[in-house]
């Protein structure tokens, strides 16, 4: 969440920074009122503790003069009633601040575009030219039901819409990727490998942002925990060091995890309904930082070369786009997204967000570090970044090096995890 203490010393520049975001976010001089109104309760309260404290000092003293008590009681008594009172109204000021707070999203960097939705984003580089061929190629999921790789039938039967039963060489292909994302992220760009919960509580829902704002969208266990299956491998991760000081001399620390996200995909009626773009449950393999602020951008940057190199081994054609104000994740500072590029539809597609959240997630989840012995506490940086998203990597497999023939080549770096060449 932001720093109450900054959006009272730079009141006018908080809101400037958010309202390029595209919405009003003025509602934060209502925030500064309460919070006024509450630190002058703070102030009111300790003065009426310290009068009550005088008075039942003078108790004793009027005992032994023999004079009456009863006046002092009685103003004991008003004492509590309006500390009582006072209590009250800052425990509820407090709540009103956090839960603005928490429905408030992070400041954009001023580094970005400015802009009102994804019209407005910058493309920074292009790596190969998109894949063209000469025959009439397929979509992945013609070329999945065709190879018999992929079951959208089945699967709707055993669960619904936004399924699909992976088959054959499709399930090997899935899985041969999750282990060249994981190897590749652990062995050679230097991060803990870490296979989490796929289900988080609240507190850990609500310390990365998801909630309040994406509740909607998250699968709610029948449970009476507050359980809640994992949107994201981003959320368990960063949760590890909830309400944890690190050792200075672990940072950055880098995880790379593997979860499988559920997603119920509110909004998103009639979007990407055919094949596995857009589904309710799909495998992920997702990179997570913690850094010291000054480090931050560096470290960002590092993590979208370390996304990218993915797609560079596979051979597949992408684009990294820095987003646009208009454009960004609600808990982050500073997006990249990485899109490859899907013959069957012509473009380019997202298939990682290559995030930094600053010390937005950090505030939120309690996650600090200390320079040096007796400095004070600071919080650190929280970085993301899928690395990359499975199935989107499948599909992007599947139709660029799709033949004739309608089989699909393997890229060379598969090849070792698939034990074959082709899929035909």
């Amino acid at each position: 969440m932001l720093d109450l203490k900054q959006i009272r010393e730079e009141t006018d520049q908080v809101i400037h920074r958010l309202n390029r975001r595209g919405g009003d976010f003025s509602y934060l001089l209502d925030l500064l009122e309460t919070d006024r109104k509450r630190r002058e309760a703070i102030v009111e309260t300790e003065l009426m503790k310290a009068k009550k404290n005088e008075a039942s000092r003078l108790i004793g003293k009027y005992k032994q003069e023999k004079k009456p008590v009863e006046p002092l009681l009685r103003e004991i008594e008003s004492y509590q009633d309006k500390i009582k009172q006072l209590d009250e109204f800052v425990k509820n000021a407090d709540d009103e601040i956090r839960n603005t707070l928490l429905r408030t999203p992070n400041l954009p960097d001023e580094t970005i575009p400015i802009g009102k939705d994804e019209t407005a984003n910058l493309e920074i580089r292009r790596h190969l030219e998109p894949t063209v061929f000469d025959f009439p190629y397929k979509s992945h999921y013609e070329l999945g039901e065709t190879l018999d790789i992929l079951d959208f039938n089945r699967a709707a039967k055993i669960a619904g819409s936004r399924f699909v039963v992976y088959k054959g060489l499709g399930a090997r292909l899935e899985r041969a990727l999750i282990q060249f994302m994981m190897d590749l992220h652990a062995n050679q760009h230097g991060y803990t490998e870490i296979i989490p919960p796929y289900v988080a509580n609240e507190a850990s829902m609500y310390a990365t942002g998801q909630f309040p704002k994406f509740q909607e969208e998250a699968f709610k266990l029948n449970d009476d925990r507050g359980f809640y299956l994992n949107p994201t491998a981003e959320v368990p991760t960063i949760n590890l060091h909830r309400d944890e000081v690190i050792d200075k001399a672990l940072l950055p620390l880098k995880y790379v995890a593997y979860t499988t996200a559920f997603r119920k995909e509110a909004g998103s009626a009639g979007k990407d309904t055919r094949g596995i773009l857009r589904q309710h449950q799909f495998n992920k393999v997702e990179l997570i930082k913690f850094t010291r602020p000054e480090e931050s951008e560096a470290q960002h940057q590092g993590m979208l070369r370390d996304a990218e190199t993915v797609l560079a081994l596979l051979k597949l054609p992408y684009r990294v786009m820095l987003l646009s104000t208009g454009d960004l994740g609600f808990s982050m500072s500073k997006t990249y997204d990485i899109e490859v590029w899907l013959p069957s539809e012509n473009k380019y597609r997202e298939i990682s967000s290559v995030s930094n959240a600053g010390d937005y997630q950090a505030r939120r989840a309690n996650i600090k570090f200390r320079r040096e012995e007796g400095a004070k506490l600071e919080y650190v940086h929280t970085l993301n970044g899928s690395g990359l998203a499975v199935g989107r990597t499948v599909i992007a497999i599947m139709e660029n090096y799709q033949q004739k023939d309608g089989s699909i080549i393997i890229p060379e770096v598969l090849r070792p995890y698939m034990g074959v060449s082709i899929i035909k």
